[in-house]
């Protein structure tokens, strides 16, 4: 069935594009135009579109045509690039609606067509996901690599080890009579060994990827009073959290999305922390600050300078913890705190050289890595490449080879999940190539 969708964002612009992919899809050209004749591939083509029923006329649009495979879907695909108007998307879907053998795509089908015909993996397909959905430049990064096929890359060399390696060990089951190598089991287990260690080396990232996609969790922890909804609002600059002289006033957790220096930031307000209340609600808002504070990724605890840091407090801070003193203008210097960062949020002094700190430790915990280096960005990823672990750290320490063997396929079959690409053919090319068995 051929398909068609707006491939541009919905509403009022300069110019839509409308894709159309599908063995019909140079068909909907000659209905829409009249012309009989084929354009020549990736050629721009000025033409006049019009109902392929009733013939009122459309819009004078552009039309290119990608002959398939060479094209996005790996399917004969025609773009028409019209006028933006609501009025003129409406009629041009409704006029391809009429065209023989063609339906509205459903989310996603134009990538999944082109995984499906193996245009793209599904790494690289989830890239693209991104690269709509990246709102920081940080996150751009991360999703052209992975749109590039720097994850596709990783997950097809191990491929490639991990079936050369089966095929060995299935030829060493399958075939003793012929002349293969003696040993060859002692001369793969070093080899598996390696792609675990790899393969480990990879998960053990810290969540980076993960983080860098979906947002850094930054809590901010104090007492009551102490100004972190000011805060809050300040760095968000708009009207997240109530503002009052009344302590108490924040009780569930509010949050707001940044973009500090480049990276996707979830911040955090809470309820103020004190051990001085019998108000339930009060003492399930601070149950929920500590929640949060231990599944943050950094936590900035804030105290009014005029008071100090309370004894208390030291449950909540460790190392990595950022103190902020603020309301510096009304505090002695007596009262200040050597590692604690002296701040006005009322007045702004010293916000700047806060944020400029913090940008700083962004970047020192989750910088992008070298050129030609990918990071995991899902849960997906992370769950099947265990999968995929368990089972080869399971063969290198299995004496039996045939046991070794399953758990080497089953190794396999995750890999193949991660990229959407699974080839059963792929180890017999293998054992004929290079024992030349059966010649």
């Amino acid at each position: 069935m051929t398909i068609y969708a707006l491939s541009t964002a919905p509403g009022k612009g300069g110019v839509a594009v409308i894709r159309v992919s599908g063995q019909h899809a140079l068909q909907t050209y000659h209905d829409l135009t009249g012309q009989q004749n084929t354009p020549k591939p990736r050629i721009a083509n000025y033409c006049q579109l019009s109902h392929p029923e009733t013939k009122q006329v459309i819009d004078q649009a552009i039309a290119i045509f990608f002959k398939g495979p060479a094209s996005f879907t790996g399917e004969d695909i025609v773009e028409y690039h019209i006028h933006g108007g609501q009025a003129v998307t409406s009629a041009l879907l409704k006029a391809l609606e009429a065209c023989e053998g063609t339906r509205m795509a459903e989310a996603g089908e134009f990538t999944k067509r082109a995984v499906l015909n193996s245009k793209i993996d599904l790494t690289e397909a989830e890239g693209i996901a991104d690269l709509i959905n990246a709102e920081t430049e940080v996150q751009h990064q991360l999703a052209i690599g992975q749109h590039a096929g720097q994850l596709r890359q990783i997950y097809e060399d191990w491929t490639e080890q991990l079936t050369k390696l089966l095929a060995y060990q299935e030829a060493e089951i399958e075939f003793p009579d012929e002349d293969i190598p003696e040993g060859l089991s002692d001369d793969i287990r070093p080899q598996l060994l390696q792609l675990c260690s790899d393969i480990r080396e990879h998960l053990d990232d810290n969540r980076k990827g993960e983080r860098l996609r979906e947002g850094i969790h930054i809590v901010i922890l104090g007492p009551p009073n102490a100004g972190k909804s000011s805060l809050i609002n300040s760095l968000a600059q708009r009207d997240i959290a109530i503002v009052s002289d009344r302590a108490g006033t924040t009780r569930d957790i509010l949050e707001a999305h940044l973009n500090l220096g480049g990276y996707p930031v979830i911040l955090s307000d809470t309820a103020g922390l004190h051990d001085q209340t019998d108000d339930s609600i009060e003492q399930e808002g601070m149950a929920r600050a500590k929640t949060k504070a231990a599944e943050a990724d950094i936590r900035i605890y804030m105290f009014d300078a005029q008071d100090g840091l309370e004894p208390t407090a030291q449950d909540m801070i460790d190392d990595s913890t950022l103190l902020l003193a603020n309301k510096i203008d009304l505090a002695t210097t007596e009262n200040r705190i050597n590692n604690a960062f002296p701040i006005s949020v009322k007045t702004g002094n010293g916000l700047d050289a806060f944020l400029h700190h913090l940008i700083e430790k962004l970047e020192k915990q989750y910088a992008l890595p070298r050129q030609n280096s990918a990071l995991l960005t899902r849960t997906r990823h992370r769950n099947t490449l265990e999968e995929c672990y368990n089972a080869l750290d399971t063969a290198c320490s299995t004496e039996l080879a045939e046991l070794a063997a399953e758990d080497m396929r089953l190794g396999l079959r995750a890999l193949g999940r991660l990229t959407g690409r699974v080839d059963v053919e792929a180890l017999l090319d293998v054992i004929f190539r290079d024992f030349c068995i059966g010649k």
